[in-house]
């Protein structure tokens, strides 16, 4: 599934913004796009980082066997969009499937509330170069206009 023209590569980290609701959910996610890749995942993980994930291309379902930690996950149509959301996923467990779905991102827990990505927000998942250009590019709010004026 290639971004904006551009390949995905298993060396590149992502940004991950909520467009809907305006805020980042990480700056350093990696996509797991390939069979190995999608079979490792987090398996063995002790700790997830603040800031870092990963990008599940193509799913419609993970599991936690073997993953040591609880993580958010945020199932995204083919849009991007959210089409669900489960937050503190235990070790152990195995996440719905849905035939709807086309990734799936896997974040540290509290990453869903502390964003408040909820179903159907609209996420950006980019380079960070293309997340710089994307916030520069934005038009100010209201309020940075009116404190301007």
């Amino acid at each position: 599934m290639p971004l904006n023209g551009r390949k995905r590569t298993s060396r590149q980290t992502y940004c991950v913004f909520n467009k809907t609701r305006e805020s980042f959910l990480s700056l350093s996610v990696k996509p797991a796009d390939t069979h190995l890749a999608r079979l490792k995942g987090l398996l063995g993980r002790l700790r997830l980082k603040s800031d870092e994930g990963i990008w599940v291309i193509p799913s419609q379902g993970i599991h936690t066997i073997g993953v040591f930690v609880p993580i958010d996950l945020i199932y995204l149509d083919s849009d991007q969009r959210v089409i669900h959301a489960i937050e503190s996923l235990g070790s152990f467990r195995i996440g719905p499937i849905r035939r709807n779905c086309a990734s799936v991102l896997e974040l540290p827990t509290r990453t869903v509330y502390s964003s408040q990505t909820q179903v159907g927000d609209e996420l950006m998942i980019c380079p960070p170069d293309e997340m710089e250009q994307y916030l520069r590019a934005k038009p100010e709010t209201g309020e940075g206009k009116a404190a301007a004026g």
